[in-house]
């Protein structure tokens, strides 16, 4: 057994054991020790040496920058010679090839004292460990990108569906998950956990549904997951998925078409909230009564139609994304709906303010944006198969919409649920909406705190059953049955 004069750490060995070099060198295959550059540091302080392990092009990977014969380094490189040794100015070094799948590394040791058979060893060990390590980083950083290619395509394709793309969603879908979108209408769910146990859950969800939904890391919350299924099973799927498992719930739509996945989205959303107060930690979106469904059907139509009609002269492709951007941004703030679309929020802002332009209106008012936000989900109901209003549908106007005995019906039951409070929320409510939810202006107005308007507006949520705080669908029927029961004044629009 060499001593210490060999330049390597010595230990008596027994005849026919291991080296303790060798054990230790194969402690860095252990999966907690997997680095090349510690392999490249041990070997350093092993045979008391300078080593520098660089690729092909000459880029340092590891250890120390060396002096070395650059024809040796060529030939090396180009596979002419598999190692090679150099002597002069006092140094000794040796030069050895290691291939990997993706190129050429080259392992190169200097020091003061010649290599004798030991140190070669230990050097030609190294080698070997070092193209090992190399060979499997690849291949894992091969499966990382192949992980993150794949959940980059599934986020495009919810993108195009929230801009109800379909065609396009389809067709990127058809190469990876062949016949995933070929149904007309699906389910969207959203999964709730830390965001420190997200990634587990999308592996769960994705082996759940066996490539069988569109599962997407929700670009807007870190702690949620996206998943879009034509499959009525996955419900059941994720159900027993989020059972496994505290802390983690479950909000589902209802079925809509797929050029309707932004709609479904925010019904998941709503959902989510429900389901964190319930014993099983699961929600669907609840069907309510919406005002929308208490007025005339073709007169409906035929408003939206003539809300919208300035948007008419933009190009198909345009004006599908205006009002797909504009139908998030109402439900969703700039920033999450920016997340969502993948674009900046300043293109958010810029689609939103030319929607903004044409229809003549302003997003600061509530009252203008619950009309709009009207209309744009009405405009979705022709792309469900409902006929297109002809331009002589008869249209009279927001005012004769809300003015039905239904929707008056409606709207004065619901508001009439803070009556009986003695602190006047509904006041409260009705001027903080017409302030355009700014809880100082209103404070103002009342000549109260901004806190107590804050309270107020908080304590008619659950009476009213609807989130009011978060701009949305709730918010916005509640500011519909103000307009209908006379409470608020009516937006001005362009088209009416």
């Amino acid at each position: 057994m060499a001593g210490r004069g060999d330049g390597i750490r010595g230990t008596r060995e027994a005849a026919g054991d291991t080296p303790g070099w060798a054990r230790e060198l194969l402690e860095h295959l252990r999966p907690a020790g997997r680095d090349a550059r510690r392999v490249v540091d041990w070997l350093a302080g092993t045979v008391r040496a300078e080593v520098a392990l660089q690729d092909a092009a000459g880029i340092l990977l590891a250890g120390t920058r060396l002096r070395l014969e650059e024809s040796l380094v060529a030939d090396l490189g180009s596979g002419r010679i598999a190692s090679a040794a150099w002597e002069g100015e006092g140094r000794h070094q040796r030069l050895v090839r290691i291939g990997h799948p993706s190129g050429t590394c080259v392992l190169a040791v200097s020091r003061g004292t010649p290599f004798d058979r030991h140190t070669a060893d230990v050097v030609t060990h190294t080698a070997q460990v070092i193209e090992l390590l190399l060979a499997a980083h690849e291949t894992t950083e091969a499966g990382r990108l192949l992980r993150r290619a794949r959940a980059d395509l599934r986020l495009a394709i919810l993108q195009l569906l929230m801009v109800e793309d379909t065609v396009a969603a389809r067709r990127v879908a058809a190469g990876l998950w062949p016949g995933l979108l070929d149904a007309d209408t699906a389910c969207v769910y959203v999964v709730e956990s830390a965001p420190e146990r997200r990634e587990r859950l999308v592996t769960e969800c994705l082996d759940s549904t066996r490539d069988e939904a569109l599962v997407v890391r929700c670009p807007a919350m870190d702690g949620h997951v996206i998943v879009v299924s034509p499959r009525e099973s996955t419900a059941s799927e994720l159900r027993s998925l989020v059972g496994r498992h505290p802390d983690t719930f479950l909000g589902g739509s209802v079925w809509q078409s797929l050029a309707r996945t932004a709609t479904a989205y925010g019904q998941a959303v709503s959902a989510l909230a429900v389901a964190r107060f319930r014993a099983d930690k699961t929600a669907v979106y609840a069907e309510r009564t919406r005002p929308e469904r208490l007025m005339d059907p073709a007169v409906l139509r035929g408003w939206t139609g003539r809300v919208l009609r300035p948007l008419d002269s933009l190009p198909h492709h345009t004006r599908a994304e205006l009002l797909a951007t504009t139908r998030l941004g109402l439900e969703f703030t700039a920033v999450n709906t920016a997340k969502i679309l993948g674009v900046s929020r300043n293109t958010v802002r810029a689609r939103m303010e030319r929607v903004e332009t044409m229809l003549g209106v302003d997003f600061g008012d509530i009252t203008a944006r619950a009309v709009v936000h009207l209309a744009l989900h009405t405009q979705i109901s022709l792309l469900d198969g409902q006929p297109e209003p002809g331009r002589d549908a008869p249209s009279p106007g927001l005012t004769g919409l809300l003015s039905g005995p239904a929707v008056g019906a409606w709207a004065g039951e619901l508001l009439g649920r803070l009556d009986n409070d003695t602190r006047d929320l509904r006041r409260t409510l009705r001027t903080w909406i017409h302030a355009g939810g700014n809880a100082e202006r209103a404070a103002q107005s009342l000549g109260v705190h901004p806190q107590t308007v804050r309270e107020h507006v908080r304590s008619a949520e659950p009476v009213l059953e609807r989130q009011l705080l978060a701009t949305g669908t709730d918010l916005y029927e509640v500011v519909l049955a103000h307009l209908a029961v006379g409470d608020l004044e009516p937006p001005v629009l362009a088209a009416e």
